[in-house]
């Protein structure tokens, strides 16, 4: 008879949780952080500010054609809500929630539908949302179209269309979540396990399959406005993951090497093939985002210290520079991970002054800090309710 190892289940749900909420916003584990906008040059350099508290609470997530930001940060109240900015990063909107305490905003198409996760009014439950152009509006929404329907949800991507990816859960296994235009009708059937990341116009979405029997991770992509999934491989490795895609299918993402090494890759269009990006010279580097020019940001590892650095490459993600060597930040910061680029080059990324722990490490303590918090919660009020 087959034990269940208990661990090994936690561990991967952890996994999946911190692909949509550790791993692209590291930061947390800074003593001190801001995001940042710039050019792809650097030039231009602004930091951004918050909703009225702590701006080393704010962490911006993405930013579309018409230079908009969206995150989260912190209110004056000290909650942690989504935000939408103005172009460049200006003049910073509260989106709400829905009805809960916090609210945060993964992802924007160029009309200003934002997608996120919000707390819903009762306690321990999160409901993704999706947003009206330029932010108005939040409503909520898991479409089942025959799925199971899960607890809890995340919106982590929108394209121009309107269709949603992201993923819902029950807490142990993470299901994939594709939906036709305006977050309407689920493509996937809701069992098929994983994190669906990114979506381009064509209807192409990315991500990581991780069926729990096979304690691994697959980067996909699927056949157009469908949820069929291909495999992408990796670069010699047990695993991989998909974070971004771009208009002509070009994915981005990470895997482990043959030397077990993480690795940022790139395919060519359609997921085709998959290429080493290399490193700034340390044995990490994990690309967060792409423009449809082949243009990648993500951050990387150098020959010493566990510290990220946010890095930019060339079109067809042709070499790797360090953001920090075309800037200058104050007070001895260091731009720490880039997490996302439009099409006109500018480049959203975080700082921070503290060391990272390596991927698999953080994404176990992000997720099951979360995960530990949760618990205690429904402990306490089925403990009030008794």
């Amino acid at each position: 008879m087959k034990k269940t190892n208990y661990f090994e289940i936690i561990r991967r749900f952890a996994a999946i949780a911190a692909m949509s909420i550790g791993l692209g916003s590291g930061s947390a584990a800074y003593a001190q952080a801001y995001s940042w906008v710039m050019g792809p040059n650097g030039e231009g350099l602004t930091r951004l500010g918050s909703l009225g508290g702590d701006e080393t609470v704010t962490f911006a997530r993405a930013i579309n054609d018409a230079r908009q930001i969206v995150g989260w940060s912190s209110t004056a109240a000290g909650k942690t809500h989504a935000f939408l900015t103005g172009p460049n990063g200006a003049s910073m909107t509260d989106l709400g929630t829905l009805g809960g305490e916090n609210s945060y905003a993964y992802g924007i198409n160029n009309a200003g539908q934002v997608v996120g996760t919000s707390d819903a009014e009762f306690c321990c439950v999160n409901r993704a949302f999706i947003t009206g152009p330029n932010g108005t509006g939040m409503t909520a929404f898991l479409p089942t179209a025959g799925a199971q329907r899960d607890p809890y949800s995340v919106g982590l991507g929108i394209n121009n269309t309107g269709r949603v990816v992201g993923y819902s859960t029950d807490n142990i296994r993470s299901h994939l979540l594709i939906t036709g235009p305006n977050g309407m009708n689920r493509l996937d059937t809701g069992f098929q396990e994983g994190v669906a990341s990114a979506i381009n116009d064509a209807g192409q979405a990315v991500g990581t399959l991780s069926p729990l029997e096979e304690f691994t991770h697959h980067a996909f992509i699927t056949e157009p406005n469908t949820a069929t999934v291909t495999k992408l491989g990796t670069l010699g490795g047990s695993e991989s993951h998909a974070t971004d895609v771009n208009a002509s299918g070009q994915v981005v993402g990470w895997s482990r090497t043959a030397g077990g090494e993480f690795h940022a890759f790139i395919t060519g269009p359609d997921g085709a093939g998959m290429t080493d990006l290399g490193t700034l010279g340390g044995t990490v580097s994990m690309a967060t985002g792409i423009n449809d020019a082949g243009q990648v940001v993500g951050y990387s590892t150098k020959a010493e210290g566990a510290e990220h650095y946010a890095f930019i490459t060339g079109p067809g993600g042709t070499g790797m520079t360090d953001l920090n060597s075309l800037v200058t930040l104050p007070d001895r910061l260091t731009l720490s991970e880039a997490q996302g680029i439009n099409n006109s080059g500018q480049i959203i990324s975080l700082s921070g002054i503290a060391p990272i722990p390596e991927p698999a490490t953080y994404a176990l303590i992000l997720a099951g800090l979360g995960l530990v918090g949760f618990m205690a919660r429904c402990r306490t009020r089925a403990t009030i309710n008794q």
